[in-house]
């Protein structure tokens, strides 16, 4: 990868032997893991099993999951914020696990539409919720600094499974307890 980043910086008209960029590939390559880091998680060791016997079948929500992903088209940081709401059938998260979910879908290249689609139905199949609802929005760098740029855009994209989708009554109350 440190060769590739070099590379880049020679098509781009620079030197990568010049001071401030000697150690730029080294750097990026370190980077580009990190953000991804996603690929290299798998969903049984980010939850650890914390999920927990419950005999109550009302709404549970976390609101305002800070994530930060890349968009695959362009490889720029889109980022924002994701509400998940389920209705539990006998067991429900750890709460930090919700967090941690987003976290490692959200870290691989991705499209918007699709991360909210994998967050929903990792949920709903791993505690058989009865019912989730996903919102997630965010600004994306390849709309704000490149491309239209248009700095006041935010995208929203929502999922609702289950009871989620099937009860407007359901989806109603989440969408109003998210705002």
């Amino acid at each position: 990868m440190k060769d590739s980043i070099k590379n880049i910086l020679i098509q781009m008209g620079e030197d990568p032997d010049r001071e401030g960029l000697r150690d730029t590939p080294k750097r990026t390559a370190e980077s580009f893991l990190f953000l991804t880091r996603g690929y290299r998680q798998n969903l049984d060791e980010v939850v650890n099993n914390a999920f927990f016997d419950v005999e109550s079948d009302d709404m549970v929500i976390v609101r305002d999951i800070e994530f930060y992903s890349l968009c695959e088209h362009h490889l720029l940081p889109f980022f924002g914020k994701c509400h998940i709401g389920y209705i539990p059938n006998g067991k429900v998260f750890g709460v930090s696990k919700l967090a941690r979910i987003v976290d490692m879908f959200s870290r691989r290249l991705q499209l918007q539409e699709r991360l909210t689609k994998q967050i929903a139905q990792t949920i709903k199949d791993t505690i058989n919720a009865e019912g989730v609802g996903v919102v997630m929005e965010a600004q994306h760098l390849c709309m704000l600094m490149r491309g239209v740029e248009k700095q006041n855009s935010v995208m929203t994209t929502s999922s609702m499974l289950g009871s989620f989708r099937s009860e407007s009554a359901t989806r109603n109350e989440f969408l109003k307890l998210i705002k």
